[in-house]
Order: C-alpha cells, then sequence, then structure tokens
C-alpha cells in the first residue's frame, strides 16, 4: 500500500493510496481541515463529486501522506496530470512535509505524478508553494475563488427549485450535458454518486422556467459550521442570458445554508469571466486569485 518513501528526510511520513475501506478516513480528514477562513482547497466535494466514477476509481485516484498514523496530507488526481491537494491547517509549514511533496511529485517512480508536464494546485498559504517554485515549477493558470457568506437568509432565486431524487436524474444529467458541451454525465454515473457516502451530505438542485429545465447545481456540505462547496453548476445551452445562473446559485446557497453551512465556496477559472461575473450576480464575492504551478516534463 506503500506508494514510496522520501530519501532527503526523516522516513517518518507514509505515502499511501488508500483501499476502498479506508477512503472514508481521507474524507474523514478533509472535513477537519475546512474552516472559515481558508484558503480555497481541496474540499470533501471534490471527492464527493469525482466519486461518481465509482468507490474503486475514486481511491486508486487518492493519495495521502500520514505522520504516526495521522493523515496530515491528501492529493486527488483530478486528471492524470492535475493533482489537487491541501493538508492539515498546523503542518501547512513544516518543512519535512514540504520536502517529502517536492520529492514525491517530481518523481514518477513514487507513483503520485507522471513524466509528462503535470499541474498542482495547493494552498496559497503552504511553504509548499514556496519549495515547489525553489524545484523550478512555475506559476501557471489564474482561478478566482468566490465566496458568499450564509449568515443571514438568502434571497428568493425566482425560480422553481426540485431537489433531484432517482426519478430526476436523467433531467439533472442533461442539463449538465448541455451546459458542459459534454457526453460525460449520465443517469447512471449519478446514481452512483448518489450512492456513494459523501453524498449524504450533499444534495442535487433543478431550476425550471415553467416546463423547462434550465439549469442544475450540486452542493456539497462539510459539516455545520463549516463552508460548503458548489460543483459543478450549469445552465442549459438553450436557457441562457436570462439570470439562471444568479437563480441557480442562489438556490444552492439557500440549500447549504439549510444544511448548516457557514458559507458557500466555488472557483472558477479567472480567464472564465462569465463564470466569476454569474457568481457574483448570486451574491457570491471575489476573492484573491490563485494560481496552480507547473512541473515541464522530466
Amino acid at each position: 500500500m506503500i506508494a514510496g518513501w522520501c530519501e532527503i528526510a526523516p522516513m517518518s511520513i507514509v505515502l499511501s493510496t488508500p483501499t476502498v475501506t479506508e477512503l472514508d478516513a481521507a474524507v474523514a480528514a478533509l472535513r477537519e481541515w475546512q474552516y472559515e477562513g481558508a484558503p480555497m482547497q481541496l474540499h470533501p466535494g471534490d471527492l464527493g463529486w469525482f466519486g461518481k466514477t465509482g468507490a474503486e476509481v475514486t481511491a486508486a485516484a487518492v493519495r495521502t501522506w500520514s505522520r504516526d498514523g495521522r493523515i496530515i496530507a491528501l492529493a486527488l488526481l483530478d486528471m492524470p496530470v492535475l493533482l489537487r491537494m491541501t493538508m492539515a491547517p498546523d503542518v501547512r509549514q513544516d518543512e519535512e512535509l514540504a520536502a517529502r511533496l517536492v520529492a514525491d511529485f517530481g518523481d514518477p517512480e513514487r507513483g503520485v505524478l507522471p513524466a509528462e508536464e503535470v499541474w498542482v494546485e495547493a494552498p496559497i498559504d503552504a511553504l509548499l508553494q514556496t519549495r515547489l517554485a525553489e524545484a523550478g515549477w512555475h506559476e501557471d493558470e489564474k482561478w478566482t475563488p468566490l465566496r458568499r457568506d450564509l449568515t443571514d437568509p438568502v434571497e428568493d432565486p425566482g425560480l422553481r427549485i426540485e431537489v433531484v431524487g432517482p426519478e430526476l436524474a436523467e433531467v439533472r444529467a442533461a442539463v449538465q450535458r448541455s451546459a458542459f458541451g459534454s457526453t460525460m454525465m449520465t443517469a447512471e454515473l449519478w446514481h452512483t454518486m448518489a450512492a456513494s457516502k459523501a453524498y449524504a451530505d450533499a444534495r442535487c438542485l433543478i431550476a425550471y422556467d415553467g416546463d423547462d429545465a434550465v439549469a442544475m447545481v450540486t452542493v456539497w456540505s462539510a459539516g455545520p459550521g463549516k463552508p460548503g462547496l458548489l460543483e459543478p453548476m450549469g445552465v442549459h445551452a438553450d436557457h441562457r442570458g436570462r439570470g439562471h445562473a444568479r437563480a441557480i446559485t442562489r438556490a444552492a446557497a439557500a440549500a447549504l445554508r439549510e444544511m448548516g453551512a457557514s458559507s458557500a465556496l466555488v472557483g472558477a477559472q479567472s480567464s472564465n469571466v462569465g463564470a466569476v461575473a454569474a457568481y457574483q450576480s448570486g451574491g457570491f464575492e471575489a476573492r484573491p486569485e490563485i494560481r496552480d504551478m507547473r512541473r515541464d516534463a522530466l
């Protein structure tokens, strides 16, 4: 189960790929690390959304770094060349962990990233950012994190909102396929996602304009008093430009507030100015930009 060791630091940190059974502990660690004021980071909802591929595939895409039996860092291979990761707040300035992560990211033999060009998304306040730059990694794509405080009630979305159950799975999938111009969402994938343990703290919503399903969103709670996540959100291609993104993001915020979340979070590529504006219209405030880190092919 151990994927590798670091020769340049004391061998007290263990790199692992969890089994399906161990995946629950990884999600629990992510929950624990969510708090108000944290930089935008990997969220339990990210693993939940990835869970549409099934528990086995999800577990195989996760890497954990543990010290004395405690998970202190966790990453998700969102794509084979894109690693999204975060770590416990108390180890973000840990020299040993930063050195270990840089070493593991840079050596394909350790089973984290391949030898081709790769990207890492990591907390902006972590020492890892500095150590990656020192190791020759480059700042790359800009992202805009957005946040909406949920202290006060959320405005009425102005559209009929339905919570997705099995009977609406194909409708929800069809809206997403249209919104993203992709065939990569089906009712079967929704059922797989909804059957996962992570989905117990999630909710899918569809917005209707008359009889037409015009927008969808999935929201993920990390527990009461913690930030929740929107992942994904989309508007049907035939119904854009009518304020439906604003409506569905308001509905998402209201659902998270009802679930006990302290705030709602979402991220968008800074180059996608339309997406950033859509979230802002729904009451989300843009936070300082963050960047992925890129390593050239070895």
